[in-house]
């Protein structure tokens, strides 16, 4: 733990900025870089060093002209300096008082020289410092001590506008996640309002257009529900597709089922492999028979999707890229296409239709 005597009265406000910056341990940034070689160039000294102050280290984000990342912060010169707004100034570090005892200054490394800046938040919390080092004593006038709060406060410009840049991109996936739920909500809505639509017509068919509407928005709103519910990059395809599935089967009263290879494939890949999916389990559910199949098979880059049911065959002549398709296999040849890949139809051996989207990912 730091020495209790350059412990500031504030520290526990001071340390709560520092995890709000959210700053510590991050890799190296080329701007803070170019202003520590900046310093050094300007005040014609060996080292520069932007620090942070955390409960028991100084943690360097940018060190110029030394390879350490951080030393301890009983002593430190850096957590003196956060003890005031001024500058913390020693010209001759083997005579002040203030140092005397510092292992820098004391040890082999032989400090001399030290000017440091506070780095200080809008709300006033000294987060750390920019500060410049030589192993000779020398003098700094005024315009050089301002010259050196100029640079600290563009440091510090650069790590506000870092966490302003990090709280847009965390409101703006809040309220992206806030319009799917809206979406979601509002297609299950329509769902509910075709549903209750097609008990108010006798005609058979109207019924059954109406329904098989409904089944297919609500089974939309579940591909949107579990597309976005994937928060990373990557996404296991198979583990997605049975959630998908038992969802199709409450939706539209069918056993499926779906098996298949595990594997991670981009998450920009699972939505239109979603609509596929809804699209051709909504059309196996309304023309075919039995067990309704899902097979993903994964062979290096090269992806398979497979839907397949025990129903009636497919007419010999079947083209699902025919302009004269129902728009449901029309749109499944487009979401194919978007895959980079293409749709193909054919009769299983035991009977039933067949349909498989291949394409190709990056691994």
């Amino acid at each position: 733990m730091a020495n209790a005597s350059i412990i500031p009265a504030c520290e526990p406000q001071r340390l709560a900025a520092v995890r709000r910056y959210d700053i510590l341990d991050t890799p190296p940034d080329g701007a803070f870089d170019r202003i520590t070689a900046l310093a050094a160039r300007r005040f014609g000294v060996p080292i520069s060093i932007i620090s942070i102050v955390d409960q028991d280290r100084i943690w360097f984000k940018s060190h110029h002209g030394v390879s350490v990342e951080q030393i301890g912060r009983d002593p430190g010169l850096c957590a003196s300096a956060i003890l005031s707004d001024d500058p913390h100034i020693l010209t001759d570090a083997s005579i002040d008082p203030r140092s005397l005892a510092n292992p820098l200054v004391a040890g082999d490394f032989g400090l001399r020289f030290y000017a440091g800046v506070p780095l200080t938040t809008e709300d006033g919390h000294n987060l750390g410092t920019l500060c410049i080092i030589d192993k000779e004593a020398r003098p700094i006038d005024q315009s050089q001590i301002e010259d050196l709060k100029d640079l600290a406060a563009i440091v510090m410009d650069q790590i506000e506008m870092q966490l302003s840049a990090r709280q847009a991109v965390s409101q703006a996936e809040l309220m992206a996640k806030e319009i799917d739920h809206r979406v979601m909500n509002s297609l299950q809505f329509v769902s509910g309002l075709l549903a209750m639509q097609s008990r108010s017509f006798n005609d058979a068919d109207a019924i059954g257009q109406l329904q098989l509407a409904a089944n297919r928005v609500a089974a939309v709103a579940q591909v949107h529900r579990h597309f976005y519910a994937e928060a990373a990059n990557r996404a296991s395809c198979i583990t997605f597709l049975r959630r998908l599935c038992a969802d199709l089967e409450s939706i539209l009263d069918r056993e499926i089922q779906v098996r298949g290879d595990e594997g991670d494939i981009p998450t920009t890949l699972v939505q239109p492999i979603g609509l596929i999916v809804n699209e051709l389990v909504t059309n196996a559910a309304k023309h075919g028979r039995g067990l309704i199949d899902v097979h993903y098979e994964i062979k290096a880059n090269q992806h398979t999707l497979i839907v397949s049911d025990e129903g009636r065959d497919l007419p010999k002549d079947f083209d699902p890229a025919a302009a004269s398709q129902s728009l449901g296999m029309r749109v499944v040849v487009s979401l194919a296409r978007q895959l980079g890949g293409v749709l193909t139809s054919g009769r299983r051996p035991d009977g039933g239709s067949c349909f498989k989207v291949a394409f190709q990912t990056q691994q």
